[in-house]
């Protein structure tokens, strides 16, 4: 990146007793290297800029945030040339997962719904990269990987929807001020929680007079109530289909179509009609009716029609990936249902931990921080935070404040920014959006992302600027390397279309 920040940290007097002290102003620092990838039939020169950058508020600098960005070299026209920000979610995670295994021109080696072995780890050049289409440039979050609070920052400047929202906001800015992008064509890429900052950071910076070309949601959340309310039917609703794809996998469904993604339209039609309609009936459903949604249930998830009914035909997450293999002794994974995990025992209610997690943590990180360090040439005086729990077990505040027309004062108790990103498609009539769904996902299920896309009630005429797609993947869809190639083929098409060459 162009133009470090020479200003140093004035020497600062000891602080009033009951007065905590600013933090350290680390100086903004780089290294750059150079290097070259196979993509597809060509080879593509690139440099490697990886260093962090400060966020202000006002004078005051209040974090410094670590990113690695991609530049091909030899680019002709920079203002023809794409540059896309990706981010990973949690909240809490830095983008170790979307750097290391999707799109960028360097990536860890695992194995594909099972459990990659111990080091060494091998990082290889990815012939999928999009480096070919876009530069990219990879950012953590505050308080994630190198990220940093600095200076007068606090926890609570960060640690909230909306105040992430502005941090991102004002790195962006900053770099393509820096590196003089801003007439390029731009794009957000996030997975996860990334989405739901996609959604509101899109329009956040529009707002401000920073238009994007197109904007990637690989496997959304974009609404709070519908994953986590208590009480409500439809969290249990848009988990069916991903149960019926999980089953399939599995082999666990009595009567297994061969095509896949006819079943789970009839396992839409299900959940949203017949499934919905008893579960709203609570304890008044009829027992005839709930004898025949049972077996209907248990034809979609495998699931035995007694231990149904025992459940009042709502199974949660936690109790459908240890209920499904049981019979095997086996569980299987949240962020990706075709990894199986072995529990302690076969007869407890939720599963120990999540074998789709636990299958590449230890790759990544391992990977990650040799590369860094070994081809990049960056070092840090501290270590990298693959995730920080102190934000992601109770410290994020969902609270979001909705886009001004809907006229809402105060903020929302929980995230939702699926008017966010509709608004900015509707004030933006060019802005694209590709949504990016693995079938096997259990974290944020397809048919959740679906309904809330299609709640931004967009006009007739700017409907074709959204494309949802779907993968045999999970979470991270990049994980199998045949949905990886399909991905990687719908994102040409998709920068094409939003950035036309």
């Amino acid at each position: 990146a162009a133009g470090a920040d020479d200003d140093q940290p004035a020497d600062k007097e000891e602080a009033p007793a009951g007065k905590k002290a600013d933090l350290p102003i680390p100086k903004e620092d780089s290294s750059v290297t150079h290097h070259q990838v196979r993509i597809a039939d060509q080879e593509v020169p690139y440099t490697a800029t990886a260093g962090t950058l400060l966020i202000r508020k006002g004078d005051d600098a209040i974090a410094s945030m670590f990113y690695v960005a991609y530049t091909r070299d030899g680019t002709k026209n920079p203002e023809q040339r794409p540059v896309t920000f990706f981010y990973n979610g949690g909240p809490g995670s830095s983008t170790i997962w979307l750097h290391m295994g999707s799109f960028g021109p360097r990536m860890v080696e695992t194995a594909n719904a099972q459990p990659t072995g111990p080091a060494p780890y091998r990082v290889v050049n990815n012939g999928d990269s999009l480096l070919d289409r876009s530069d990219l440039v990879f950012i953590d979050a505050v308080s994630t990987g190198f990220s940093r609070l600095a200076g007068k920052g606090k926890g609570k400047d960060f640690w909230n929807v909306d105040g992430d929202v502005e941090a991102f906001g004002k790195f962006i800015t900053r770099y393509v001020t820096l590196n003089h992008r801003w007439n390029s064509p731009k794009f957000l890429f996030g997975e996860s929680y990334g989405t739901l900052r996609s959604a509101a950071l899109v329009y956040h910076l529009q707002k401000q007079g920073m238009n994007f070309n197109g904007v990637v949601l690989l496997s959304s959340v974009l609404n709070y109530d519908s994953l986590v309310s208590p009480g409500l039917d439809e969290p249990l609703v848009n988990l069916i289909p991903t149960y019926a794809a999980i089953a399939w996998f599995h082999d666990k469904l009595p009567h297994k179509p061969d095509d896949l993604g006819a079943f789970l339209e009839q396992a839409r039609d299900f959940a949203a009609g017949e499934y919905s309609q008893a579960l709203a009936k609570g304890h008044s459903l009829p027992d005839t009716q709930r004898d025949a949604v049972a077996a209907r249930l248990h034809e979609f998830t495998g699931l035995g029609v007694a231990y149904l009914k025992e459940a009042n035909l709502r199974v949660n997450p936690g109790r459908f990936r240890k209920e499904l293999l049981r019979d095997e002794r086996r569980t299987v994974g949240r962020y990706d249902g075709r990894f199986e995990g072995i529990d302690f025992d076969a007869a407890g209610e939720m599963p120990g931990s999540d074998p789709a997690e636990m299958a590449i943590k230890g790759a990544f990180a391992a990977a990650f921080n040799s590369y860094v360090a070994d081809e990049l040439n960056y070092s840090h005086d501290a270590p990298y935070q693959v995730r920080s729990s102190e934000i992601t077990f109770g410290t994020w505040d969902y609270k979001h404040q909705l886009p001004e027309y809907l006229n809402v004062r105060v903020p929302f108790p929980l995230a939702y920014v699926v008017d966010d990103l509709g608004q900015a498609m509707r004030e933006n009539p060019h802005l694209k959006v590709l949504s990016a769904n693995g079938y096997f996902d259990v974290a944020t299920p397809f048919f959740g992302t679906e309904r809330d896309l299609y709640h931004m009630e967009l006009d007739a005429t700017l409907r074709d600027n959204l494309t949802v797609r779907y993968y045999p993947s999970g979470h991270m869809v990049y994980l199998n390397p045949e949905a990886h190639k399909m991905f990687r083929a719908d994102l040409a098409k998709f920068y094409d279309s939003a950035a036309p060459p």
